[in-house]
């Protein structure tokens, strides 16, 4: 297929959760013998903190403004057998716009947050997606899943909501032997939703264990932050890192934002990168997390600081293995990005032919 993204930022990862999916799966695609054009708004804050300015897979395009891209890729979205537009594009509603006008083939929608997205629309804050545009994607493709892509498909009007997690990419992200530097880690840009739950999870353990070794590591941590002498604070870790930054860690913390909590089924990259190192994860609960991994022996659930402390001080050295282990296993066996790129082949083809219907990851 010939292929057109347009994507928020795939040349940069600052800030940017979308940059590691997208690299990934433009990946996948491009093996399989796809054609991909990634096309990118040219804004400062990603050209000043560009970790992959030219990306290897397929074709990157920066352009300045709406009327570069209308001017300069057109042909290649009037031709091509699939476009997706995802979320958080800027000027996203007007480049959805153009898109259906002109796109011959088949016009998408990816959301990479959709809790966030539904509760834009639902306060009429259509930054990158108005609700008559819903109708006009033949696929909205979700990174979450369960009851929401009916919900999608029900009051948006969606002709076809499909699932398509974020996913890992498995040469990247694999166990690299190291002595542990820290008993528990973080990475992740700051959240106001996500913060409590660090701070009760990460932060108030370590108030605790002071003899235990703490990291959080992502950029935007407003300086009011409280953050105990046993936790080390890394600024921005680009993504070529992260793998070493998960195997020096004895265990990782996921913690979810309050929306997609709220939402279910949106399971993050950090989730799947997390588990294809081997490293164990302490993870909040939320709904559909057991379809992703299984609790107890896959991942493990911590509501307060004394769960997190026992999984730490408690738990043997192989148990602690043999759960990494087995998470591995399946996020290799399920999430990876190969599996992503072949998911969203058959969502295309069934749009082609006009019966899409509820395929994996659903």
């Amino acid at each position: 297929m010939r292929i057109v993204i347009l994507g928020l930022s795939i040349t940069s990862s600052w800030g940017n959760g979308h940059a590691a999916t997208f690299r990934a799966l433009v990946r996948e695609l491009v093996r399989r013998g796809h054609d991909v054009l990634f096309l990118e708004r040219d804004v400062p804050w990603y050209a000043a903190h560009r970790d992959l300015p030219r990306p290897p897979w397929g074709r990157t395009e920066l352009y300045a403004d709406l009327a570069e891209l209308r001017e300069r890729f057109a042909a290649d979205v009037r031709d091509a057998d699939l476009v997706v537009v995802g979320s958080y594009v800027p000027q996203g509603v007007e480049v959805g716009r153009w898109v259906q006008a002109t796109a011959r083939g088949i016009p998408a929608f990816y959301d990479l947050d959709t809790p966030v997205t539904l509760a834009k629309l639902a306060r009429a804050d259509f930054e990158y997606l108005s609700p008559d545009l819903v109708p006009g994607y033949r696929l909205y493709l979700s990174i979450t899943g369960g009851p929401l892509l009916r919900r999608l498909e029900r009051e948006l009007g969606s002709p076809a909501a499909r699932p398509l997690y974020c996913s890992v990419d498995p040469e990247l992200y694999l166990p690299r032997p190291r002595a542990p530097e820290w008993d528990l880690g973080y990475l992740g840009t700051y959240s106001a939703s996500r913060q409590p739950t660090l701070a009760r999870l990460l932060l108030d353990s370590a108030f605790q264990w002071k003899e235990g070794r703490f990291v959080v590591a992502g950029p935007q941590y407003p300086a009011v932050v409280r953050w105990p002498s046993n936790v080390e604070r890394v600024e921005h870790l680009p993504p070529p890192v992260h793998a070493d930054f998960y195997c020096a860690q004895r265990f990782t913390l996921y913690v979810t934002r309050a929306d997609r909590v709220l939402a279910g089924y949106s399971p993050d990259v950090r989730l799947f990168e997390a588990a294809a190192c081997g490293v164990p994860i302490l993870s909040d609960a939320w709904n559909g997390l057991e379809s992703v991994f299984v609790p107890g022996e896959e991942v493990l659930l911590a509501r307060t600081a004394k769960d997190v402390l026992g999984h730490l001080r408690e738990m043997s050295e192989a148990d602690r293995r043999a759960l990494g282990a087995k998470a591995r296993a399946r996020v290799l066996a399920e999430h990876t990005a190969a599996h992503r790129a072949l998911a969203l082949e058959e969502y295309a083809r069934e749009a082609s032919n006009g019966r899409v219907h509820v395929a994996a990851l659903s």
